[in-house]
């Protein structure tokens, strides 16, 4: 699928560019030094997310694109997406499903930091065959040239996407309510260029819409769905609790898409850059919706050991940190009944031999 007249304009060049400034100063306003801290001192749930965002999500990218038969730029850009570190966006879904925040918070911050390795190193095992077949065919449009996956351009524009996120940390030290209305404006700020991108692409490109196969349609939505699925369950085989389970699975399956946006402007030209930055507008659009409905699943399936979750943190500030609740026998569910602190500081976690004498 070739683009036959510009697909991004000047001015939606630098939107995007206001975009990931806002969004990554806003993910920077969110975190703290203790945030880096936390994923030193609870690092299995950290290590679990990293299996799934840098060892799942790139393989899922890589086979969808190859089952589905997808054009080179376009394989090239949903391997990239596979590759990319968590968002804002899964903290705040994570927030809605009863999940573990500062789990998800913990994953964004060491997957972000991690990617300046990782993605380099991910695309080029991934990418080969296809950055060959651009390289043939540019060379058969007699172009004496070869097609590779800029690495250093893209490390360059990872390292520049952090300086607002360190910006937005000096900001949350200095003035935390700056740093609340900075971190609030993310997530919209992303909405609203979304929708712009695709209303000036209707108008403009109508029959983009219309001339983009089913199968990238597809690829957009199934990557973040199949994501949510084995983060879900490759957590939960594990045996983390559920509040976690549900923090890695929204954390594996939601990717960054405005630093996909970076990545793919600084670090690519045309003839890949405009097939490259279409996909990437749609998975943004489409995982907002397909997330919003996994965010509701998860609500619903994760009362009651949210309730016991909160309850856990109650009884121990009211009783002390040894206190134990009990409850009837059946109460709990089968999946939280050996665990029903579900905790990550020492007062919620409690050994089942404790439980078990307990009740002897």
């Amino acid at each position: 699928m070739e683009f036959d007249t510009q697909l991004l304009y000047p001015q939606d060049q630098a939107l995007l560019a206001l975009m990931i400034l806002i969004i990554m100063l806003g993910m920077g306003a969110s975190l703290t030094v203790d945030d880096f801290r936390a994923v030193t001192r609870k690092p299995r749930g950290v290590i679990i997310g990293f299996l799934s965002q840098f060892g799942l999500m790139p393989f899922i990218a890589f086979s969808i694109a190859t089952i589905l038969g997808f054009p080179p730029a376009f394989a090239i850009a949903l391997i990239l997406i596979g590759c990319l570190p968590g968002g804002t966006t899964s903290n705040m879904f994570t927030y809605f499903s009863r999940g573990s925040v500062a789990l998800s918070i913990s994953m964004t911050t060491a997957s972000t930091l991690l990617a300046i390795i990782m993605m380099p190193l991910l695309l080029n095992l991934y990418t080969t065959g296809f950055t060959a077949q651009i390289t043939e065919a540019m060379r058969a449009a007699g172009e004496d040239t070869e097609f590779v996956i800029p690495t250093g351009e893209i490390i360059k524009s990872l390292v520049a996407v952090l300086v607002p996120v360190a910006i937005g940390m000096y900001i949350r030290r200095k003035w935390p309510d700056w740093a609340k209305t900075a971190e609030d404006s993310a997530g919209f700020m992303a909405i609203i260029v979304i929708l712009y991108l695709l209303g000036t692409a209707f108008t403009r490109h109508g029959g983009i819409f219309l001339r983009t196969p089913i199968e990238i349609y597809i690829g957009a939505i199934s990557v973040g769905l199949i994501g949510f699925f084995f983060g879900y369950w490759f957590s939960r085989a594990w045996g983390v609790p559920p509040i976690f389970q549900r923090a890695i699975s929204l954390e594996t399956g939601i990717q960054n898409g405005p630093l996909a946006f970076a990545v793919i402007l600084l670090s690519f030209t045309e003839p890949v850059q405009s097939q490259m930055i279409w996909l990437a507008i749609l998975y943004s659009t489409f995982i907002v919706m397909s997330s919003s409905f996994i965010t509701l699943f998860f609500r619903k399936k994760g009362r009651i050991d949210w309730d016991i979750y909160r309850n856990t943190i109650i009884h121990n500030r009211l009783f002390g940190e040894n206190y134990v609740t009990h409850y009837p026998e059946g109460f709990l569910p089968k999946r939280i009944a050996q665990d029903p602190s579900q905790g990550t500081s020492p007062s919620q976690v409690r050994e089942v031999a404790v439980e078990t004498s307990s009740q002897t």
